[in-house]
């Protein structure tokens, strides 16, 4: 797949969450390659790209969602739905990639880029009221969870760089169906397909403890 645009966090004030002194949701396209490291345990607001960070400490960042995609395909069924187009980073995401059905990628996969570097898909993106206030369209949490289109958060195996124009490599895809969209629709109500997604092996303890607090 190839990345359009690699975004960080310009800090706002989170007018949208009481407890969240600020939001790096209004991600900016940065030129160059960018750094991208593992962060560690959830906690400090510290995520993989360097300069980004997130305000809601307790609920992103951290090691399970150090990096987040999102597709030009998937931004192209939503401008589609709304009427206007959608600039890279719009949603918050750390890469604009186009190549790949990002929904279809299993949890476990992994991806190499520049440097050495190697991603794992972990999980998808739930949305949250700063999404919702940032979006600021009508219901669009419902309309978001409907469509089911959330991009994939990733880990970093291994540390390497991220850059406009670069290439991202599929190199390992387990051997299961549980996808990206699969996780989400379990998340978001579909609670008969929660068993299912807690057998894939390569789910995160955190997440698998997430799941079963939504069935």
């Amino acid at each position: 797949m190839r990345i359009l645009s690699v975004n960080v966090g310009k800090p706002r004030d989170n007018p949208w969450k009481d407890d969240a002194e600020f939001t790096g949701i209004d991600k900016r396209p940065v030129a160059g390659p960018v750094a991208v490291t593992a962060p560690g345990p959830k906690g400090d607001g510290s995520v993989g790209l360097a300069g980004d960070r997130v305000g809601d400490v307790q609920n992103h960042g951290g090691t399970e969602q150090a990096v987040y995609a999102y597709s030009r395909e998937d931004y192209g069924h939503f401008e589609a739905l709304l009427g206007y187009d959608l600039r890279a980073g719009m949603f918050g995401e750390n890469l604009t990639v186009e190549g790949h059905d990002l929904s279809e990628a299993r949890i476990g996969e992994r991806w190499s880029g520049d440097g050495g570097l190697l991603l794992e898909v972990t999980c998808p993106r739930i949305p949250c009221n700063t999404f919702r206030g940032w979006m600021a369209v009508r219901g669009w949490l419902k309309t978001f969870t409907r469509e089911a289109r959330p991009g994939a958060y990733l880990s970093v195996v291994e540390p390497g760089t991220v850059e406009q124009g670069g290439e991202l490599d599929v190199v390992e895809r387990p051997d299961h169906d549980v996808t990206v969209a699969m996780f989400f629709k379990a998340a978001m109500g579909e609670r008969d397909l929660i068993p299912r997604v807690l057998e894939a092996p390569s789910l995160a303890p955190a997440d698998a403890a997430f799941l079963r607090s939504r069935g």
